[in-house]
């Protein structure tokens, strides 16, 4: 059962839901729009010759952090990874859904590739699959709305639990340093 506005904000009063900041402006009929952060890793093509999971053999990247009100160009068929502003988190109740703003998606820009689902138990600040499909650049802005977290109710709480150190996920506020968790080589 997916999660209205009105459940949503009691979920969010009760805890069962974190979202940090919250703006009531952002709560929509059945979602809540997130936005980009300031963070983001780029692939650095010219010191990586190839990616090889198999092998764990990943791409060499760097950290780019662009300051509030500055932009940040994503360039035709460039993926990068980008940080999410806020910080979120659910009960063993619940789960989200990370979706894209179709207005943002008719021009070309993609916020996932996989990455979609949030296990019950996760608190983090996401990670955003960032992926320009047009053929013109993409000015990427922190702060801009990028997209949005739909939160379904489960039927019985998850039997295991998506458990790290801190007993509330493998990511928090302090860890979320998770752009690539594999050695890159």
């Amino acid at each position: 059962m997916f999660l209205s506005d009105i459940d949503i904000k009691k979920c969010v009063e009760d805890g069962s839901i974190i979202i940090k900041p919250f703006d009531e402006k952002k709560l929509q009929l059945a979602s809540y729009d997130v936005t980009l952060g300031n963070e983001f890793e780029v692939t650095d093509r010219y010191n990586t010759t190839a990616i090889d999971p198999v092998n764990k053999i990943f791409p060499k990247t760097r950290r780019i952090e662009i300051a509030d009100g500055e932009e940040f160009v994503l360039h035709p068929g460039e993926t990068v990874l980008g940080k999410q502003k806020e910080f979120i988190g659910v009960d063993h109740k619940h789960l989200m859904l990370l979706s894209g703003k179709s207005s943002l998606a008719r021009a070309g820009l993609v916020v996932h590739n996989t990455a979609m689902l949030f296990n019950p138990g996760h608190h983090f600040y996401p990670t955003f699959e960032l992926l320009n499909t047009n053929c013109v650049p993409i000015i990427l802005r922190p702060g801009m709305e990028v997209a949005q977290l739909l939160f379904a109710q489960l039927t019985s709480e998850s039997s295991k639990k998506y458990l790290g150190k801190d007993g509330v996920g493998r990511y928090d506020s302090e860890n979320s340093n998770h752009f690539s968790e594999a050695k890159k080589k």
